[in-house]
């Protein structure tokens, strides 16, 4: 049977499910499965998507985008517009207000002391914020009363929704993060692994790269939710074990990412536990070019910092040439079938901010080849690997293990072998590559190789900061704790201009244009940025789960509160 036919029988059979709502804890435990393992609950101090999203159970932003990339108001009492008067008419300032009666897991009142003080700990000169994008041209985050704050900007922004907006921005309480400010905030680790949220659950247990234990909030401000009265949270193993623990053994009620082959993906299905879910968004398989040396022979502190520039990354003919010698439609057809398709955008939606650009989507070895040829890369030993000025083409390629990305290195590896280019390939358990631990060698935002693999996306359905990200400046390095968005630590003062110019345009053509400049100068003007496959999230839930909506512009886990067991 087909992904395509499985995902309509899987729409279906959720739209069928009846619709019921007990009291709270009235389902006993949900269990969920990210075969990637968080290992922290503080999204401002990582940005690996299962962090991010397992935190999303406990804290909260003031609106989340839905299903549809529409705003929602969630600890807000509505989403400020200009129409409503939450919007300055200049476009320079926003003004949030919180639901009233809001309190805390604790039992302590939300207020907006609450909201400014996270603003402070992202922006914090001292840290280092993993977020920092979302927070871009903001000048003051102030006060107005209790239930009020005003956020403004250095300019006239058309699209103020940054801060506070998206799984990525949450909420967290000022007394409890209190004492974590600057350079402090890695210490915090029971705020870190416990935050007072407010959620539909809090944290009973965490055990970092492993378990979650998580119950009900008793103090959340629906009182007939959630369902469910524990929530246990599993990871690390891969996404064939996750897929059938929901699909085939019914261990599991909801497994996150199933980054399978096709085939694979169909057989388990067949066991009638669980159903597959997809939908495509800005999910974008990527290969990060490394601007930087991550040389181990260079100090310690001075590895992948932009004081030293790339051997021979630097080259853009070099980049681009790597990128020729893929075959992405291959790639497409190995790792993920009618839930992929080959792209050459960073960002491949929505429609109006999509480039064109289609110059990758055909392999052409031979012209990788004379490129290399042109800009002097030759093999002068005959050992098969191109050098120059005694420097070879040798590559350190590292990902995250997974079966799917394991047969992409391979792919790749052999593609630029033909070339002359030599690759050491190198996968790391995805709890580590993706965590924010500042002491680890193996982090994907530290970077200590030529060249990484992996996919990320942004809330919403408007990139600005998801482009912003790759600001000057906002590389990860040592003194912001190696937090940062720009990760493969590229730079262009024109490209920044542009950062600028997009967050003052509000016509929605102009926008899209602009988008569309920045998304080619990462990647076919400078080939910084090589993007691979544009992925379709798919994910698995349990035939006996009901109320999932599978959410592609923010976190999958958006409304746990709504799920329940179907009776």
């Amino acid at each position: 049977m087909k992904l395509k036919t499985l995902l309509m029988g899987a729409i279906a059979c959720t739209a069928m499910a009846p619709v019921a709502m007990a009291e709270r804890g009235s389902d006993g435990e949900v269990k969920i499965i990210y075969w990637q393992a968080p290992s922290i609950l503080n999204p401002y101090l990582s940005s690996g998507t299962k962090d991010i999203e397992s935190a999303s159970l406990v804290i909260e932003p003031l609106g989340r985008y839905d299903q549809n990339g529409d705003l929602v108001p969630f600890l807000a009492e509505e989403i400020p517009t200009v129409e409503n008067g939450g919007v300055s008419a200049d476009l320079t300032s926003i003004t949030w207000k919180l639901k009233s009666g809001l309190v805390w897991s604790d039992g302590s009142p939300v207020t907006s002391a609450d909201v400014k003080f996270t603003a402070d700990y992202c922006m914090h000169p001292e840290g280092g914020c993993a977020q920092g994008a979302k927070f871009d041209g903001v000048t003051s985050v102030d006060v107005v009363d209790d239930l009020t704050v005003k956020v403004t900007f250095n300019q006239p922004k058309p699209n103020p929704y940054g801060p506070f907006m998206g799984g990525q921005s949450p909420i967290i309480q000022a007394a409890q993060f209190a004492d974590c400010l600057g350079a402090r905030a890695p210490e915090c680790t029971d705020a870190n692994f416990g935050p007072i949220g407010t959620g539909p659950f809090v944290v009973t247990d965490f055990r970092p790269n492993d378990v979650i234990q998580m119950e009900a909030n008793q103090n959340y401000r629906d009182p007939a939710k959630p369902a469910f009265a524990t929530l246990t949270f599993k990871g690390g193993g891969d996404a064939t074990a996750a897929g059938r623990a929901v699909m085939e053994t019914g261990e599991y009620d909801y497994a996150w990412n199933m980054q399978l082959a096709p085939d694979v993906l169909a057989k388990m299905a067949e066991g009638g536990k669980g159903v597959p879910i997809a939908a495509f968004g800005t999910l974008v398989e990527r290969l990060e070019m490394n601007m930087t040396d991550p040389s181990p022979d260079l100090p310690e502190g001075e590895r992948a910092t932009v004081a030293h520039p790339h051997p021979f990354l630097s080259n853009v003919r070099v980049r681009k040439a790597l990128s020729m010698a893929i075959d992405r439609e291959l790639l497409v057809e190995v790792g993920y079938g009618q839930a992929g398709r080959p792209t050459c955008n960073l960002v491949p939606a929505p429609a109006l901010y999509a480039s064109d650009n289609t110059d990758c989507l055909t392999q052409d070895i031979a012209g990788a080849n004379a490129l290399l040829d042109e800009a002097g890369w030759v093999d002068s030993d005959g050992d098969g690997v191109r050098d120059k000025d005694g420097v070879k083409l040798s590559i350190l390629y590292q990902t995250s293990t997974n079966a799917v990305r394991q047969d992409f290195q391979a792919l790749i590896k052999q593609w630029w072998s033909e070339i002359g280019v030599e690759t050491e390939l190198r996968n790391l358990d995805a709890s580590v590559f993706f965590g924010g631990d500042p002491g680890s060698p193996d982090t994907f935002q530290k970077f200590y190789a030529d060249v990484e693999m992996y996919a990320n996306n942004f809330d919403g359905t408007d990139p600005q900061a998801y482009l912003a990200a790759y600001r000057c400046g906002n590389e990860p390095k040592p003194d912001s704790q190696w937090q940062g968005e720009n990760i493969n630590r590229f730079c262009d003062p024109a490209y920044d201009a542009l950062i600028d110019e997009l967050a003052r345009t509000g016509s929605l053509e102009q926008r899209g244009e602009l988008a569309k400049k920045m998304n080619d100068m990462l990647t076919k003007d400078t080939y910084t940025i090589v993007p691979l496959v544009d992925r379709g999230r798919v994910s698995a839930h349990s035939t006996t789960l009901g109320g999932v909506i599978l959410n592609t512009w923010d976190s999958e886990l958006w409304n746990v509160a709504d799920w329940y067991r179907i009776k």
